[in-house]
């Protein structure tokens, strides 16, 4: 339980927090917050490289592969640009501050989206960029400022939280794929814009629950000291205006010049948190260097398992039977079996770190990231058999349970990774720079998004993607994640040296 003596990583005091559900309260509002932002930033992913092909090049296969290209730019862009957010918020406006802001910026940028003209499409991508910088890593962080530095609850906490993320994920794409297809538009010519301002509403929503209820936080990631300044937020938001154009010029050069770009970030990045770790001492150094080992591992997760927006939705558009009688199952509500499973699983896969750590088996964070590899390689082994033997060869579709599976085998790997990566940070990061560790771990999330639309790109080639393109990438994806998780199983007993007896 926490109380007036439990205490964060960087000292402070803990409020007595009402528990709620075995957790303090304000887990559950960060959860409905955290409901609403995924709810606008999933209900977009569906319909995102389908609408740029219809709308920006006449439905031509041949503008797939730029398709994919932006589609993983702005992936990249969204997590990259959460190191600065982390950094605004541990130094200059708070941690509040910086979630209502770039709530503000998203809406806005939902909103830009639904005009159809290319330069304002990508204006507004550039606009949702900048708030999600602001808005992701930092309500994160605050979820583990709401335990105290040894509370046993926190990873349990952090999966809690990552089902509300899901919750948000898997409504989205239903209500924004039936309004789209069913009430606005039909499923041959879908109305995207009706997707657009959807999320924008959903994102208004986040913005307003955020700032009724952060009353619960009892000042918890509050502004401090001179970030009280009232005039730092109006400052803040002014560099966010000032950044969009640039984010702009980012997203138009996109792919391996865009990746240049993230490694001399990521660069920096493990530079800054180095020193700091070197600071603070041996022990601090040696969890700054275990962490951004599991962000390289990370960046290859990703680069895969982010082909759910890119060319898993051109693979179930063109290459999976989709048909059921005379009904047509939705391309978006592929999205949602995603979020049905991590909604499904988190409780079990909670369960069962907590019953094995009871017998002390519970597998180390390396550990666990090489699951997470293993099972999203697991999900391409899958894809392979199904392009190779499962073909219909009087559609040249595969069938559609199979990539149903994929989604349900990748899930399970994210459970391995993603949650206990959140966690993970908020206990390895040096400890005055969290937030900067959150958005370290984004960016590595981002890195392996711009890869993923590269690979993309490639699956698709000039002229759209085949049954013969799908099956070589997705060959290669299923390699490189089986050799990298192997890796890391092999590495594990190391890396989990360097985090002194953080589990």
């Amino acid at each position: 339980m926490s109380g007036a003596v439990d205490t964060n990583r960087d000292g402070t005091v803990l409020p007595e927090f009402k528990q709620m559900m075995g957790h303090p309260q304000p887990l559950w509002m960060l959860f409905m917050s955290e409901f609403w932002e995924r709810f606008a930033f999933y209900g977009i992913r569906w319909a995102l490289v389908l609408y740029i092909v219809a709308q920006f090049h006449g439905g031509s296969p041949t503008g797939q592969a730029e398709a994919n290209l932006t589609y993983g730019s702005y992936l990249a862009l969204v997590y990259a640009v959460a190191i600065f957010g982390g950094y605004v918020a541990d130094k200059v406006i708070g941690y509040q501050r910086s979630i209502l802001t770039g709530a503000v910026f998203m809406a806005v940028g939902l909103f830009m989206i639904a005009l159809p003209d290319p330069t304002i499409f990508k204006l507004g991508l550039s606009t949702i960029v900048v708030g999600n910088g602001l808005f992701k890593p930092n309500i994160s962080t605050i979820v583990g400022k709401c335990y105290s530095a040894g509370d046993e609850r926190r990873d349990s906490g952090f999966t809690i939280f990552y089902m509300g993320i899901n919750a948000g994920a898997f409504l989205s794409p239903l209500l924004t794929s039936w309004l789209a297809e069913s009430v606005f538009g039909s499923d041959g010519m879908p109305a995207y814009k009706v997707v657009f301002l959807t999320a924008g509403v959903g994102m208004l929503i986040s913005l307003v629950w955020f700032y009724v209820g952060r009353r619960q936080l009892q000042g918890i990631g509050a502004p401090q000291g001179d970030q009280i300044n009232r005039m730092r937020v109006i400052y803040v938001a002014l560099g966010a205006i000032v950044t969009v154009p640039i984010i702009y010029t980012l997203l138009a050069v996109g792919g391996k010049n865009l990746q240049y770009v993230l490694t001399v970030m990521f660069i920096g990045l493990s530079v800054m948190l180095l020193v700091e770790g070197i600071r603070d001492g041996a022990v601090a150094r040696d969890k700054t260097i275990a962490m951004l080992l599991i962000f390289a591992f990370n960046i290859m997760f990703w680069m895969f398992f982010e082909q759910a927006g890119s060319s898993f939705t051109f693979l179930a558009d063109q290459i999976v039977n989709r048909q059921f009688g005379s009904w047509t199952f939705p391309t978006g509500w592929f999205q949602s079996v995603n979020a049905v499973a991590i909604i499904g699983f988190a409780p079990i896969v909670a369960w069962i770190w907590v019953a094995l750590a009871k017998k002390n088996l519970n597998p180390s964070i390396p550990r666990k990231f090489g699951l997470g590899l293993l099972f999203n390689g697991l999900a391409f082994l899958l894809l392979m058999f199904a392009l190779s033997s499962l073909l219909n060869p009087a559609d040249n579709k595969i069938p559609f349970w199979t990539l149903i599976a994929v989604y349900l085998i990748q899930s399970v790997g994210e459970l391995c990774l993603s949650p206990i990566g959140l966690s993970m940070v908020t206990k390895l990061a040096p400890v005055r720079l969290v937030g900067l560790g959150m958005g370290g771990w984004f960016l590595s999330t981002g890195i392996g998004n711009n890869l993923s639309g590269i690979f993309a790109s490639e699956v698709s080639g000039e002229t759209g993607m085949t049954v013969a393109s799908a099956l070589s990438g997705y060959t290669f994806g299923f390699w490189a994640l089986v050799a990298a998780g192997a890796v890391l199983f092999l590495l594990a007993p190391q890396v989990q040296k360097l985090m002194h007896g953080v589990k």
